[in-house]
């Protein structure tokens, strides 16, 4: 087995602004892992502030050419020593136990973990990396159409951009501007679609202060919003935990996920918080592997949850998105964040389609 690894730059068509900033380019890696026949491909993206292992990246590219090194190596003596290995006869890379048991240090890494995962998929099974109808291309997976921050009118043209394509699922970014204009924004879309028509999502990305988000919440609640992304910053469990309890619209959690990758400190967290849904990202949650745990503690306490990327290449979303079908099964009705392939001027070719709402891979 070995591996070389590809770094590439990815330029943005536009700024995509967030409360934390605005990206203009995009720094990934790509890990190659070959057989000797075949060849599998996972992509490495780390965000910049947010990923619990963004670093450097003179310091991340000498850390992921070593986890690569140390990967290949114990590839070769692999026994098979974890359950589902023991089931299948071979190596999995989705395996909740084998990639990890192999490197036990890649939980703390969760970008290079599902950069691995990902490879080794790819390698193993082909462009197909899950037997799904998404996989297969007979189903598409419905998703948001998201709508960057910028100015008032920036915002409402993005909107009515996505609107017109036909989404039925708008996801507004929320927190860089004025809050009465973001308001503004939100009564426009309900003034021509109500809530049966055109699903509402908000994303704050921790931009609201304690002491001001109820009344925040409270008047968003006023126009049917199915639910606000982390609407005040990570790590104040106590504080979220009386928002998700106060609040009369839904929360979910998606920062405060970040770096909590000890399962037994997941199901803790959540046992506290008590949020209605949460969000996950393979590159910032854990992988493939992480993400199912975060999935099924959820579900074992009534959290809802739903997959997003996190400004991957076309690589790295055509993985997320076979991984969401392989999560939620062939009928996916609750939209996915997966609709942020068309971000890039430089984007690497992937069989990925927009139609309308939904995400398709043409096969």
């Amino acid at each position: 087995m070995t591996y070389r690894i590809e770094e590439r730059l990815l330029h943005f068509k536009q700024p995509a602004g967030t409360s934390r900033g605005v990206y203009t380019t995009r720094k990934i890696w790509l890990v190659h892992l070959s057989d000797g026949q075949r060849e599998g491909v996972g992509e490495c993206a780390p965000l910049p502030d947010l990923s619990c292992d963004a670093m450097e990246d003179e310091q991340y590219a000498a850390l992921l050419n070593n986890f690569c090194k140390d990967f290949c190596k114990a590839l070769e003596g692999h026994n098979g020593d974890c359950p589902l290995c023991e089931q299948c006869s071979e190596l999995q890379g989705d395996c909740p136990q084998c990639v990890l048991s192999i490197l036990p240090n890649l939980r703390d890494y969760p970008s290079m973990l599902f950069g691995l995962e990902m490879a080794l998929l790819n390698l193993q099974n082909g462009d197909r990396l899950f037997d799904t109808a998404f996989s297969r291309g007979e189903v598409g997976i419905p998703i948001n159409g998201l709508v960057w921050m910028g100015n008032h009118e920036e915002m409402l043209r993005r909107m009515e951009e996505k609107l017109e394509k036909g989404f039925r699922c708008i996801k507004l970014k929320i927190g860089a501007i004025d809050f009465n204009q973001e308001l503004d924004l939100i009564k426009r879309i309900r003034d021509r679609f109500s809530f049966h028509e055109v699903e509402l999502r908000v994303d704050a990305n921790g931009a609201f202060p304690y002491d001001e988000a109820l009344y925040k919440l409270e008047l968003l609640s006023q126009y049917n919003i199915h639910s606000i992304e982390q609407p005040i910053k990570a790590r104040q469990w106590a504080y979220m935990a009386e928002l998700c309890r106060e609040s009369p619209l839904p929360i979910a959690l998606d920062e405060e996920l970040i770096g909590v990758n000890d399962p037994a400190m997941k199901r803790h967290m959540l046992n506290i918080i008590k949020p209605r849904y949460i969000i996950l990202k393979p590159s910032l949650h854990g992988g493939m592997m992480g993400c199912r745990e975060w999935i099924d503690f959820a579900r074992d306490m009534g959290i809802g949850s739903w997959i997003t990327s996190a400004l991957e290449s076309n690589i790295g979303l055509n993985a997320i998105a076979q991984f969401a079908s392989s999560v939620y099964g062939d009928h996916i009705t609750m939209p996915q964040g997966l609709g942020t392939g068309q971000l890039f001027t430089d984007n690497i070719p992937m069989p990925l389609e927009i139609r309308n709402d939904q995400l398709w891979r043409c096969l």
